[in-house]
């Protein structure tokens, strides 16, 4: 995961579609988006998996990937962070971009999850905005 995340290593989003795909069933949901990246985090490593994990999974279940999200502030980085300094670190972290049009149904994507402050922040901006509900789909599951 370290290698895709912090070394760009860009084909790996479509294997770990495939492995997604291979073991849950297309879902239910009109829009596939995903946790908007930090801009300076996502400039040193010149892409971001997050995104690129739902357009290749988009491309596979044909649900239309949107960037829905964008950052409200810039958050330290959660590596180290018990789960409480993690869900005060996200708070408020994201809101839904001006321009976006929020669906019912959201299928939200996000590399790695951990303790889930981070999808729980972004689904909270998302149900703010009008969807009724939000699913999370992760490739890999960070076990303490």
């Amino acid at each position: 995961m370290r290698v895709w995340k912090e070394r760009g290593l860009r084909p790996f989003a479509a294997h770990a579609a495939d492995v997604v795909c291979e073991r849950l069933p297309s879902p239910a949901a009109d829009v596939i988006t995903y946790i908007a990246p930090d801009g300076d985090r996502s400039v040193r490593r010149g892409h971001h998996p997050a995104g690129a994990l739902a357009r290749e999974l988009g491309h596979r279940w044909s649900i239309p990937a949107a960037s829905l999200l964008e950052r409200t502030r810039t958050v330290a980085r959660q590596t180290g962070l018990p789960r409480t300094e993690r869900r005060r670190n996200m708070r408020g972290a994201f809101r839904v971009a001006a321009t976006a049009d929020v669906p019912p149904s959201v299928l939200l994507v996000d590399d790695v999850y951990t303790t889930g402050a981070t999808v729980d922040a972004a689904a909270r901006a998302l149900r703010a905005a009008g969807a009724a509900s939000v699913h999370v789909v992760t490739f890999a599951r960070t076990v303490r």
